[in-house]
């Protein structure tokens, strides 16, 4: 490649750089902790985690066909989700996206509140995302209007 050619960066390259970003700087954060799976449980598809405030997550586990592993800490509930359930999603506040599972800001070890009949630790992450933006009043993101 010449010194004056720009490579275009695809969607992946952009999250693993942002995610190597967000790990590099600041100061030290209390050692995080990442949610365990229960026994038994396989993760073929990696494993991310949703933070929800727990004020909805009573209303979001009735309104989906399959929830997968939920854990609560209090104030979050936190859905197991595939790895990269991020990746062209903008998911709405006050909802946190957690790369790994990793907890780093909660006050107590999350506590498992729902565990799926089967050995698979996910809750499909589209319907997840459209019930959330559903409660919180956020259009998804591939449903707003382009602009030039």
């Amino acid at each position: 490649m010449s010194a004056g050619t720009v490579r275009p960066l695809d969607l992946n390259t952009l999250v693993r750089l942002s995610r190597r970003r967000q790990r590099a700087g600041g100061p030290p954060a209390p050692r995080p902790l990442r949610l365990d799976l229960p026994e038994g449980m396989t993760e073929p598809l990696g494993r991310d985690a949703v933070a929800v405030p727990a004020a909805l997550g009573p209303g979001l586990m009735s309104r989906l066909a399959r929830v997968g592993c939920v854990y609560e800490d209090g104030a979050r509930w936190w859905w197991i989700v595939p790895a990269d359930s991020d990746v062209a999603m903008e998911w709405p506040a006050p909802v946190a996206y957690s790369a790994g599972a990793v907890v780093r800001d909660a006050d107590c070890r999350p506590v498992l509140i729902n565990r799926p009949a089967d050995d698979v630790p996910y809750t499909p992450p589209i319907p997840l995302y459209l019930e959330l933006c559903r409660v919180t009043g956020t259009v998804p993101g591939w449903s707003r209007a382009l602009t030039a």
